[in-house]
């Protein structure tokens, strides 16, 4: 099982529209091969940003199954206006 950790810093003024593409966004990383779960989380310090964990089954799964499909151009364009600056990704395993 991989987590992939995403923190997203939204222009400000723009996280009800975020809230509402990514509610869309949602549906679409839902039905890739590989997903398992994911969690939208906003930060009580900061209205400004979020975090977002998905668990997929293998790494691959993300960064060759998701990124390299058509889905993923949906998905872009639903949500990366929304970035400034554009996050980080990681990817975690359990020890």
């Amino acid at each position: 099982m991989i987590l992939e950790v995403a923190i997203l810093n939204i222009i400000p003024g723009q996280e009800d529209a975020f809230l509402k593409a990514f509610s869309e966004a949602k549906a679409i990383i839902s039905k890739m091969a590989g997903y398992v779960s994911h969690q939208l989380k906003r930060c009580v310090e900061n209205a400004s940003r979020f975090i977002l964990l998905v668990e997929w089954e293998k790494l691959s799964d993300h960064t060759e199954g998701f990124r390299g499909s058509k889905e993923y151009q949906e998905w872009k364009r639903l949500l990366h206006h929304f970035y400034d600056p554009f996050p980080t990704v990681e990817h975690y395993e359990i020890c």
